[in-house]
């Protein structure tokens, strides 16, 4: 369906308060800014934030809910005689070839991590999301299969996908944390992956081969 006017102002208003607070707080450092500075930043009332974001780790974490169905919504999205970990794998080299943010191809990655490492809320955050995302991909293969509850294979093949996905964006922040060229980091990401497809099983690759 398409966004409504009153969807598409709310969306726009959760970004700009999230670019807000993310701009003050790589500038001063997270625990130095409080709410109500980032609501004066942004104009908008301190209710206004807490309504968008209810803890203030959402709001340097903003896209939380994206990283936690992404796997799960490749899987979903996967193409007639593709498996799941084969389309995990294609949007994976997708992601790093066009440099997208999302596996953390951009400049100002450095700084973002930088701000994570730093504080311990949000670090725990970081893995909260990562644990969730996990859990979700796990449900998703299940259903996807229509595995029965005491069957551990979903979870099994979960497990493999998440670690693709945690390896590979975990060196390319090690490369961007170095302040290199994400294009150099990318061609080297796409090696990695290489190799770690190299290390899957067939019974990992042929899990869940879309029929039709």
């Amino acid at each position: 369906m398409a966004e409504g006017l009153r969807e598409r102002k709310k969306r726009r208003t959760r970004q700009h308060i999230s670019d807000v607070a993310t701009a003050l707080f790589l500038e001063r450092g997270f625990d130095a800014v409080t709410i109500a500075e980032i609501a004066e930043a942004a104009d908008v009332s301190v209710n206004t934030v807490y309504n968008y974001f209810p803890a203030k780790e959402d709001l340097f974490l903003d896209r939380g809910e994206d990283a936690v169905d992404r796997l799960s919504r490749w899987v979903r999205g996967r193409r007639t005689g593709e498996s799941a970990a084969r389309a995990v794998l294609r949007e994976l080299r997708e992601a790093v070839e066009t440099l997208s943010p999302a596996v953390g191809l951009f400049e100002g990655c450095a700084d973002f991590m930088r701000v994570v490492l730093e504080v311990p809320a949000l670090r725990s955050r970081l893995w909260r999301i990562r644990q969730d995302g996990l859990g979700e991909l796990e449900r998703t293969l299940r259903a996807e299969v229509a595995a029965p509850d005491d069957d551990p294979v979903p979870a099994l093949v979960a497990g493999q996908l998440d670690w693709l996905h945690t390896a590979l964006t975990d060196r390319i922040s090690a490369g961007m944390a170095e302040r290199r060229d994400p294009r150099e980091v990318s061609r080297e990401a796409l090696a990695l992956l290489d190799e770690m497809e190299d290390l899957l099983g067939e019974r990992v690759l042929d899990y869940a081969v879309r029929l039709t």
